[in-house]
């Protein structure tokens, strides 16, 4: 399964150990993880700007940019979320054929499926992954 997992979900995951970490953790085991450039762009400018984002933080974005499969995420034809800034995440989504983007903005999530991807949150993911 292809996964987009937003920046939202990934800062979450560095932060705590709870709930987004065992979906970024068991996405990155079991299922082909898709970004863009905008996306990592976004969440280096997030790690840098909210935290203080020192080796460690440098070297999990290497390590992910070695894991994860880069798309070239096209402008969508016209705005698709109610907020524009979201989508980047549903071009990469298009881009990568994703069959699933896990997120916990509420303005992606309201969308709850944009062409062949669904759109759930973490949790769902999470069901999904066990079922």
């Amino acid at each position: 399964m292809i996964v987009v997992l937003d920046t939202n979900v990934i800062v979450a995951a560095l932060v705590a150990k709870g709930l987004c970490h065992e979906v970024v953790v068991r996405g990155l085991g079991s299922c082909t993880v898709a970004t863009s450039q905008p996306l990592l762009d976004e969440l280096e400018h997030t790690l840098r700007s909210k935290f203080a984002l020192g080796p460690a933080g440098m070297a999990f974005l290497e390590q992910l940019r070695l894991r994860v499969r880069i798309v070239e995420a096209l402008p969508l034809g016209s705005p698709a979320c109610r907020d524009a800034d979201d989508d980047v995440v549903l071009a990469t989504a298009v881009a990568a054929r994703a069959a699933v983007i896990v997120t916990g903005d509420q303005d992606l999530l309201v969308i709850g499926r944009f062409g062949d991807t669904d759109v759930v949150s973490p949790r769902e993911f999470l069901s999904r992954l066990s079922s």
